[in-house]
Parts: structure tokens; sequence; C-alpha cells
């Protein structure tokens, strides 16, 4: 079968008009190259439109994915409305859509976010200032603590350039299509999985622009059948950029977890994370100190390699809560390279309880936060 190329797309594209009828999409700048993305016969694109009509022009949306369907050798297309703007595209004509900005307050980059993910109650964001950080081995650990207590737990791994849940909990294969769009989720140690892992192979680039990535975590999210969960666990890309700031400012978080190490320029780092939260009024439940420290077990000397109490002493600066630290132990590396995560495969170790220390901590400061806002505290006991 032959393999689609962006220029067969662009002029596929070129039937469908745009909002007002006035010209094509093409033509009007509500897409170009650079919103397309190719790879193995899977199309991803973004349209640009003013986030205020995004419902409106749903059945733009599926002209859109019907005539790309349509182009040989095109096996699955994902289309997704963005209110983003090109900083170099040209402004559109007089009249066009995308002509006015959007209003203060709507939608940003994903233009497509349900205002909640069906079935789930409450969704908690692990982040990170910075990479190497020990942030996704600590959302893993985190999310089997969370189900230690008792919940049903999901885990959507949301680092689309380094997706990292395939190997973390030793799941291999595709998603299964269940109705429609709507993917059924992967599965180990009770946990529900999404990754960006399952749907491409392991050493293939993510080489894609911020509508892409975009439309990639819009589908992780509404179109993945994650209910019943009490919490879904969301591994953030690392950093304060596009994806992170979408995620922040249209994903309903319950709450954000910081994850840093000790020394200074992890610390540094942590704080943009925190101030990113703190602007997009996400509560930050706090901070969790990684590589705390070492203990030898050879003969049980406690080393400070990377320092220690920084975090701590952070979250006490900033007023944010401690959630506990961490310490470095080749157990946590073994058991993250096997896919057998600590807390379930050795639940007994320090480790092990300092990671279900810090899940238990999570919780309550979440319903802290909902009390806080007069909201109603999410469901976390299983009905029976």
């Amino acid at each position: 079968m032959a393999t689609p190329t962006k220029d067969q797309v662009l002029t596929a594209l070129k039937q469908v008009k745009g909002p007002d009828l006035s010209d094509d999409i093409v033509a009007l700048g509500l897409v170009a190259p650079d919103d397309i993305a190719v790879s193995d016969g899977k199309v991803i694109l973004a349209v640009r439109i003013p986030a205020e009509r995004a419902r409106e022009l749903e059945p733009m949306r599926q002209a859109v994915e019907k005539v790309v369907a349509a182009v040989p050798g095109v096996s699955k297309v994902t289309v997704a409305l963005t209110a983003e703007r090109r900083a170099s595209a040209a402004p559109p004509p007089s009249g066009a859509p995308g002509a006015a900005s959007p209003p203060s307050g709507a939608p940003g980059p994903s233009g497509g976010l349900d205002a909640g993910v069906k079935g789930v109650s409450a969704i908690i964001a692990v982040a990170s200032g910075k990479g190497g950080v020990g942030k996704s081995t600590t959302a893993v650990n985190l999310a089997l603590g969370l189900k230690a207590g008792g919940l049903n737990v999901g885990l959507l791994d949301a680092d689309i350039y380094g997706p990292s849940m395939p190997r973390l909990l030793k799941i291999s294969g595709r998603p299964e299509p269940i109705s429609g769009r709507i993917l059924k989720p992967m599965e180990n140690y009770g946990l529900k999985v999404m990754s960006m892992g399952f749907l491409v192979d392991e050493e293939t680039p993510m080489i894609w622009r911020g509508p892409m990535v975009i439309s990639a975590l819009t589908q992780m999210l509404n179109e993945v059948l994650w209910g019943p969960l009490d919490v879904l666990v969301v591994d953030m890309p690392p950093g304060t950029g596009d994806a992170q700031l979408t995620m922040a400012q249209q994903v309903p978080l319950a709450g954000a977890v910081i994850v840093s190490t000790p020394q200074d320029l992890a610390l540094i780092d942590a704080r943009k994370g925190l101030a990113m939260f703190q602007r997009t009024e996400v509560p930050v439940l706090g901070i969790v100190e990684n590589m705390s420290y070492f203990l030898c077990p050879h003969c049980g000397e406690r080393s400070e390699i990377f320092g220690h109490g920084g975090a701590e002493s952070e979250a006490a600066r900033i007023g944010v809560p401690f959630l506990g630290g961490v310490p470095l132990d080749i157990a946590v590396r073994e058991t993250s390279d096997a896919g057998t995560p600590v807390v379930v495969s050795a639940p007994e170790s320090g480790v092990a309880k300092a990671y279900r220390g810090i899940a238990d901590r999570v919780m309550d400061r979440l319903k802290q936060e909902r009390q806080a806002a007069g909201r109603k505290a999410p469901k976390i006991v299983m009905e029976t």
C-alpha cells in the first residue's frame, strides 16, 4: 500500500470549505504543512479556529477527518480544532476565521479538550521543572500507592516525546478499539494505563510541533475508556512548555505534585513548575524530594549525595506541603528497568513504604483542597 504524504493530505483538505464558506481551509490558512504529521499511515493534524467556535465547527472537523481518511494509504486520522496561532504566519484576511483574537478566558491551544474526563473523579498531575529527577518513577509508584490504598487508579503518560510507561510497567502491545474512536486502556498491576509508547515503536522519534502533541493528548484523555476511576495520575512532560501549560489550563486538574531532587539546580527549575500551576490556579498538593539520600546496602552508612532537605526547605519557604523524601536506592533502578515497580515487587521495603506514605498524604491534601474550595471531595472509597 502506498505511503501517504503531507502534500496528498493538503490536497485533500482543499475540498473542505472554511467556517464561513468563503474559501477552503488551506487557502484560509487554517491548516499548513507544519500542522500535519504523517507516520506509518496515521495522520494527525490540527485546524486553527477561534476557540469560541470549537463546538459549532465540529461538523467541519468531521469533514476534514472524512476527506483525509479517503487518501490512499491512510489507516487512521486524528483531527483537533486548536486556537493556537502560528507566530510566523501572516494574519488571516479580514473577516476570515481566526482574524479576531480569542476572548479572555477562552480555551487555549487544545481547543478540543472536554471540560472533564468521563468516569474520572479526580485528576492529579505529577510534574517536574526539568528531566532526570525521577518524575516518571515517582508517578508510577504514587499511582500504585494509591491503588494499594483501595482506589481505582489510572495512569496517563503525557510525555509524548519520551514515553516511559510501557517499560516501567512492563506492558507491550497495542490498545484495542472498543467502539468507534474509543480505545481500551492497557492494564497491569491493577492500573489502567495509556501512553504514546503503546501507539508507536519504542525507537520511533516523535518529531512533532506543539499542535500535534496537543492532538495526541486530547485523544488519550477523551478517547480512552478510563472510567470508573477514583484518580487518574498524569505523568506530565518535564518543564513548563506548551503541552504542560495546556494540560494545566484545559484539563480539570484537582491538584499537582512537584518532584525535585535536593540540589539547588533542580530546585530552581522546580520553582518554575510550581509557579506555572499557581498562575493557572491548580492547587499544588506538595513537593516530593526524590534521591533524598543514599543508604549503603553493605555498611548501612547514609550519604547525602545530592544534598538533603532542599525540597523540604523550599516547600516551607513558599508555603506548600512537603509530601516526603524517597531515598536513592538501587532497588528502585532495578525494579524500574525490569518493569516491576518497587511498591508491588517489594511492598515491605523502606522505599515502598515511603511511596505509600506519599500517596496517603496526596489524598489527604486533595481532600483538604476540595473542602477549602467548598467543592465536594472526590469519591475515593470503592462501592461494594
